[in-house]
């Protein structure tokens, strides 16, 4: 037994850096990453658009486009480094232990395939099953999320099922290999809150009946609320915090963190004056010498120009940010809310 499973980690990223060659220069949308994820856990990976997310799963899954490259750092898998791995290696890898359910339900499908084909089709290059028997699990995975008639939805064209049938149908073929870590990028996004809240308990039930670790993409900070163990907040291509649930919630230590709770609930933080967050991510071909939030930060002061703060333990969270306790105003309101004293 390897020490990663000791630990019950399925995913462990060690200082992973991923660049983009483009026309103008290089760009590091994945910058020393670490984090892991523990088996039958949920991480959320949250942040605005462009700050790295859905970047750094497809360093996980190894599909990067094109321009883009692993540089520095790790990906285990129970002890096994993907980054040492061939591609033929890595084929065998992707979609069978590590499973992707991509970000637009309504795009992903090749539209001009029945979607049972396509479930079927990827259950027979992973496991190496005969048609019939890949017909007969792909029937069974359908049912598995709840899909009505899995035998009508198989031979419907993705055109002619809802959004929240194509992501559930999407759900349906990521799981059937049964993988042992799930990444799932926006999984909500463009559904309305009623088929939202089933996808989300969807996964749930998977995940305890499997064990099943997953990795949540969201810029929703209620949906990170609502399923994480832990909470990995992005920005720039950085983890900028990263702790449990509920002390992201509900004492936060960096200024992103908090601006990006108080934008999708406001007043959750009582005693802060964050309502939005002023500005917008920076060029990541121009980054600051310094943090990369400050030119945003309400507590920016001359320091936070001499280098990019590294991430530091501060109770059970990390956070990359040089403020002390008594400087975040925020703190003492939400301590005293909670009846604990500041």
């Amino acid at each position: 037994m390897s020490d990663l499973d000791a630990d019950g980690n399925v995913l462990d990223i060690s200082d992973l850096t991923t660049e983009i060659d483009t026309a103008a220069g290089t760009i590091r949308p994945v910058a020393s990453v670490a984090l892991a994820v523990r088996r039958g856990a949920t991480l959320c990976l949250v942040g605005e658009s462009g700050s790295g997310k859905s970047m750094l799963a497809l360093s996980v899954m190894r599909v990067l486009p094109a321009g883009a490259h692993i540089t520095a750092g790790s990906i285990s898998l129970e002890g096994t480094d993907l980054t040492d791995l061939s591609e033929r290696e890595m084929r065998a890898i992707r979609g069978r232990d590590i499973a992707i359910v991509p970000q637009d339900p309504m795009t992903a499908f090749d539209p001009l395939l029945t979607v049972g084909s396509q479930v079927a089709e990827s259950i027979r290059t992973h496991l190496h099953l005969k048609k019939e028997q890949a017909r007969a699990r792909m029937l069974e995975a359908l049912d598995q999320v709840h899909l009505p008639n899995p035998r009508r939805v198989a031979s419907s064209l993705p055109s002619e099922l809802s959004g929240g049938m194509n992501q559930r149908a999407l759900i349906a073929m990521a799981l059937a290999t049964e993988p042992r870590v799930l990444l799932a990028d926006e999984p909500t996004t463009a559904l309305d809150v009623t088929v939202q809240a089933q996808v989300l308990e969807l996964l749930a039930e998977v995940q305890r009946d499997r064990g099943l670790a997953i990795v949540l993409i969201t810029h929703d900070m209620g949906v990170a609320a609502a399923v994480a163990d832990e909470v990995a907040v992005m920005y720039a291509g950085r983890i900028v915090e990263h702790g449990p649930m509920r002390s992201i919630f509900h004492e936060p230590r960096h200024p992103y963190t908090v601006g990006l709770i108080t934008a999708a609930r406001e007043s959750y933080l009582p005693g802060t004056a964050f309502r939005s967050i002023p500005g917008a991510p920076p060029n990541l071909l121009a980054l600051p010498d310094g943090c990369a939030f400050a030119s945003r930060c309400s507590f920016a002061r001359a320091a936070c120009s001499d280098g990019p703060p590294a991430l530091r333990r501060i109770g059970d969270l990390e956070a990359a940010c040089i403020l002390e306790d008594h400087e975040r105003p925020w703190l003492t309101a939400t301590r005293l809310q909670d009846g604990v004293s500041a």
